[in-house]
């Protein structure tokens, strides 16, 4: 793999966790750049949410040198929404940790939800809401704060397929204004491919292999290219 460049916004180097006597990453080295998007691919307990978790801060016990440049934004399967607040409420408490709050905190979760497309919601509550606007709220309210780095982890999972696809539509949009660095963890391997500028898979807590992704977007699903990119990924997964 190829070492961080000057505009990387995170970066692995060496990395190994353990869990007890289990090792759970094993010499992990990543780096994210700039207005890129990485996607981590890996059977169930392969390590790709624990790559996020030592990303985000979530996880500090562990050795070899991690790098992140500012405070990034995490999205999870589930919105995680507070169910007393409203969405504006659930978008501007994003801003919280940077000690933003009243009025300017209000007028930047308004901006962002109008970005997302859901300027007509911020007074509901988010019971209201179906599963792709709760998905969308979660996103603004990661997105609130400008982050360079912005952590994903299943984002889409929970949705259904047409839901799905407007949301990754959205995701691109959002990315190519802002110009943010994405890790996107996912088992969806046309959904890596369709997103990512790289893709990287994980097995036993180890990267094996690293594919770019040289395709223009939007990208063309039944292509070739993208036909044997998504072969040569289930190959490295063990799907024959």
């Amino acid at each position: 793999m190829s070492p961080p460049t000057a505009t990387a916004v995170a970066s692995l180097h060496g990395v190994d966790k353990w869990y007890g006597n289990h090792q759970v990453l094993d010499g992990v080295d990543l780096h994210v750049d700039r207005g890129e998007i990485v996607a981590l691919l890996g059977r169930s307990g392969s390590g790709k949410s624990t790559i996020l978790r030592v990303l985000s801060g979530l996880s500090d016990d562990h050795t070899g040198e991690t790098h992140v440049t500012g405070r990034p934004a995490v999205a999870f399967q589930e919105p995680r929404l507070f169910p007393w607040r409203t969405v504006r409420q659930n978008v501007s408490y994003g801003l919280n940790p940077a000690g933003v709050t009243g009025r300017p905190a209000e007028e930047a979760a308004d901006a962002t939800l109008a970005e997302v497309g859901l300027d007509d919601k911020r007074d509901v509550w988010p019971a209201t809401l179906s599963g792709g606007q709760a998905q969308r709220a979660a996103l603004a309210r990661a997105l609130v704060g400008e982050p360079e780095l912005l952590l994903l982890d299943e984002p889409f999972g929970a949705l259904d397929a047409l839901t799905r696809l407007t949301m990754q539509s959205l995701l691109l949009d959002l990315w190519q204004r802002r110009e943010f660095g994405i890790l996107l963890v996912t088992h969806d391997v046309d959904e890596a491919v369709a997103l990512a500028d790289r893709v990287l898979v994980l097995e036993d807590g180890a990267i094996v292999d690293n594919v770019d992704v040289d395709l223009s977007r939007p990208r063309d699903r039944g292509a070739s290219g993208f036909g044997s990119i998504r072969t040569h990924l289930l190959g490295a997964l063990g799907v024959h």
